[in-house]
């Protein structure tokens, strides 16, 4: 069984039409950055011939961890046990050491599955009857998860706490860990007006597994939206560097879902987030070296 461990340095998010390109790169200068890869459970539990092929040649050569997208953490709905039954054989059986999930909610159980990311009021009743979700789906699973902080772009009216004070106390209540995406951060910075550097420094760090980076789409000065289709902008890799400065150094990955350049651009991207975590390492160690 693969460990957590594994999961380290610069990663890349999978899609299927990455295979090929990954496959022929392999032990390549192209991908030496390339620590570790991301799948979405959805995606591949029903893969079969050439994909469950080609997935498993990459199992066997990059540590994977799993990002999923449908279960509705926050959702009215039951959690869906027979869908998380199949989640714990995939993570068996391709020896995955890691399932994340969206602390957010993408169905109702009038209309079904929604198809996008909902955020959950930041309420002291949302804390308890997400935690208590996330109990659930750690039980099933028989592992620790970590939830991601999402972005979003309408905050509820009920909502009675901000958005890190919540994620802080589902962290605790549920006592999972942390998925940090830099950019839905610096995302919700902008569409509510916080200050970013401000919202990491109430992050707790020992919660971290691992982190996202992204582009997303400028509607307006005011409004970003995150798509996953752009290239990663400059304050974003800055809120990154402050981050591994502050947070200290953790296992990031690149998220590329539409407008997907051919992989030597992708990678260009990966490439800069090992260089910060190596700019990161140093600057710790003479740290270190002067306090001694």
């Amino acid at each position: 069984m693969a460990q957590l461990a594994e999961i380290h340095g610069a990663g890349l998010g999978l899609k299927r039409e990455l295979l090929p390109q990954l496959m022929q790169q392999h032990g390549q200068a192209l991908l030496a950055q390339l620590q570790f890869l991301e799948i979405a459970p959805e995606n591949w539990l029903q893969a079969g011939g050439k994909y469950a092929v080609e997935l498993d040649w990459l199992a066997q050569r990059y540590p994977i961890a799993c990002h999923g997208l449908c279960l509705s953490l926050g959702g009215p709905d039951p959690l869906n046990v027979g869908f998380l039954k199949q989640v714990k054989q995939f993570l068996a059986d391709f020896e995955i050491p890691l399932y994340t999930e969206h602390l957010s909610y993408c169905s109702d159980i009038a209309n079904g599955y929604i198809y996008d990311l909902l955020p959950i009021p930041f309420t002291e009743e949302a804390v308890n009857y997400v935690a208590q979700r996330i109990r659930q789906t750690q039980d099933i699973l028989q592992r620790r998860i970590a939830v991601e902080n999402t972005s979003f772009y309408l905050a509820a009216p009920i909502s009675d706490m901000d958005e890190i004070t919540f994620i802080n106390a589902v962290l605790t209540e549920a006592d999972c860990d942390l998925h940090l995406d830099i950019n839905n951060v610096y995302v919700n910075s902008v569409n509510f007006g916080f200050d970013p550097a401000t919202f990491l420094a109430s992050i707790p760090a020992e919660r971290i597994v691992y982190g996202h980076m992204a582009g997303h789409l400028q509607v307006a000065p005011d409004l970003l939206v995150d798509t996953h289709g752009e290239a990663i902008i400059d304050p974003v890799w800055q809120l990154l560097e402050h981050a591994y400065r502050t947070l200290g150094m953790f296992p990031t990955l690149l998220e590329r879902d539409s407008n997907m350049p051919p992989l030597p651009a992708l990678m260009q991207e990966v490439d800069r987030i090992a260089a910060l975590q190596q700019q990161a390492l140093q600057k710790s160690a003479q740290a270190v070296h002067k306090v001694a």
